[in-house]
């Protein structure tokens, strides 16, 4: 059987504060740089990119309000975001498990987390050999499978990459 193109879009949470030192890890929210890439960022991909099946975050303060803005932007349902502890600083193998139990019928998938699972996950799943995806950064990655069970490393092609500033990537803002 020909596998079917799937879509999965990884975004690193943006700026996070650390202003308030009496705060967990965990609850730290968006700063001020935070607040103004996320929802450009996010209108920049939705005038972009079809709109996710699936929106899967982090339960981390600064990626849950992260994905709020793509979510927002995209007019996501919100039957289809699901929140996890999984992703909370999760390595490459964590994102590749909590991947694999998207739903069958899922095409486009969204994962909001943290780095440096993030990049390492993107650079493994793709090939690419990014130094350090930034604070907001966004990679579209095209996958040919079809099911979600089967995804594993190295099956991905970086089909976009954007981020808040610097000339190395697709688009920029």
């Amino acid at each position: 059987m020909k596998s079917s193109v799937k879509y999965l879009t990884v975004v690193r949470h943006a700026k996070s504060s650390w202003d308030y030192p009496n705060l967990t890890d965990h609850a730290r929210p968006l700063n001020d740089r935070g607040l103004r890439d996320a929802p450009r960022m996010a209108q920049l991909y939705a005038a972009e990119v079809d709109q996710p099946d699936l929106v899967i975050s982090s339960t981390a303060v600064r990626a849950k309000e992260t994905a709020g803005y793509f979510i927002d932007a995209l007019s996501v349902n919100k039957s289809l975001i699901q929140y996890t502890e999984r992703l909370y600083h999760a390595g490459p193998q964590e994102i590749l498990s909590v991947l694999s139990e998207a739903p069958l019928d899922s095409k486009h998938v969204m994962i909001v987390g943290h780095n440096p699972g993030f990049t390492s996950f993107v650079n493994r799943m793709t090939g690419e050999r990014f130094d350090n995806i930034p604070t907001c950064g966004v990679a579209v990655i095209r996958l040919r499978l079809n099911a979600w069970k089967e995804i594993r490393m190295g099956i991905g092609q970086l089909d976009q990459y954007y981020y808040p500033k610097g000339d190395l990537g697709k688009h920029r803002i």
